[in-house]
């Protein structure tokens, strides 16, 4: 991947959660192909707006790799120190309280906000950190992604968007956080737990189209990294003649990721946030590998841009939220990543 790199050949390492296979795209050209149908088999990285194309590294113009790792669950200790920009949360404290009020006056049930943090770097070493992320996220799906025409980005995402094989598929509603304090023994708001039923139920009606055999699993308390979140796994077969593309279309943007219900939801997010999210809570993976499809929620990543390193962070809102925890959730979110950069 090095050697890709310095060549300024778009590339893709990465590994599954709770895997010791590290695996790996390198495109043997710089050409920027793009999707929207998803009928291609390769590695895909999708963007936050579903309106806008999906960049796709094409198996048939790649060479493939795998290698074996050892699991190491390394823990960065510590308090992570970082200087706090008060215009910065102010300006996302007012943001959510426009959200909360936007719901108040709206059929509107939640929407998701975001931010991007710049952090400085002296120098930025990609596969150095790429390797701590491996290390400290097992049961993440850890990747550091590269396109010349587009730029590097690294994360480790706990939330699968779909897994297909076959006729069958798999996915999840992931939704509610708070800081992992040693136990999974923990008790959830009613925020939290209202936010989660809210995400389950939209993939359960979305999906209602697509499949007569939908099993909803029981919530569950899941550890991704140093934060916990409400979890509940989801699977079916399809109905003949569905394609992926409308699997995708019922479940990309996600209410985790964008709100309830989505087009209004979305609208706001795009007029209010201020910024672009371009990747962050778009979706990547597998595109029908081996007759398997493997998609994950774009979460927990940061972008590279020379010794700049853009954080990623958001949360859900509702009309229980309250803006200054709001803001302590992204603080706690942003860790992640700049555990990391230490």
């Amino acid at each position: 991947m090095e050697s890709a790199m310095q060549s300024e050949l778009p590339f893709v390492a990465y590994r599954l959660p709770n895997s010791l296979v590290i695996k790996g795209f390198v495109q043997q050209t710089d050409t920027l192909f793009t999707t929207k149908n998803y009928n291609e088999e390769g590695f895909v990285f999708a963007p936050f707006d579903d309106a806008k194309k999906s960049i796709v590294f094409p198996l048939q113009y790649c060479n493939t790799y795998s290698c074996k790792s050892e699991l190491i669950d390394e823990v960065y200790e510590g308090e992570i120190l970082f200087e706090i920009d008060e215009n910065t949360k102010q300006e996302h404290v007012t943001l959510v309280e426009k959200a909360i009020n936007f719901l108040s006056e709206t059929c509107a049930k939640k929407v998701v906000l975001s931010r991007c943090q710049e952090v400085s770097v002296t120098k930025f070493e990609v596969f150095k950190t790429f390797t701590k992320l491996l290390m400290a996220y097992l049961n993440a799906m850890a990747y550091c992604w590269y396109h010349p025409k587009v730029g590097l980005w690294l994360g480790a995402t706990p939330e699968r968007l779909l897994f297909t094989e076959g006729t069958t598929f798999k996915t999840m509603a992931l939704a509610g956080t708070q800081t992992y304090k040693g136990t999974m023994e923990v008790e959830w708001g009613e925020k939290e737990l209202i936010e989660q039923q809210h995400v389950t139920d939209y993939i359960k009606t979305n999906l209602k189209e697509v499949t007569d055999t939908l099993q909803i699993g029981n919530v569950s308390t899941v550890k991704a990294g140093s934060l916990l979140h409400l979890c509940t796994h989801i699977q079916g077969k399809l109905n003949e003649n569905l394609s992926l593309k409308k699997l995708i279309d019922a479940l990309h943007p996600t209410p985790a990721v964008c709100g309830l219900p989505k087009e209004s939801a979305k609208e706001f997010i795009l007029e209010n946030e201020g910024y672009d999210r371009s990747f962050y809570t778009g979706f990547l993976g597998e595109l029908s590998v081996e007759n398997r499809s493997n998609l994950f929620v774009n979460l927990r990543c940061m972008q590279v841009k020379d010794t700049i390193c853009y954080i990623y962070v958001g949360g859900g809102i509702t009309s229980a939220s309250v803006p200054e925890k709001e803001w302590e959730e992204t603080v706690a979110k942003s860790k992640v990543m700049l555990r990391v950069l230490k």
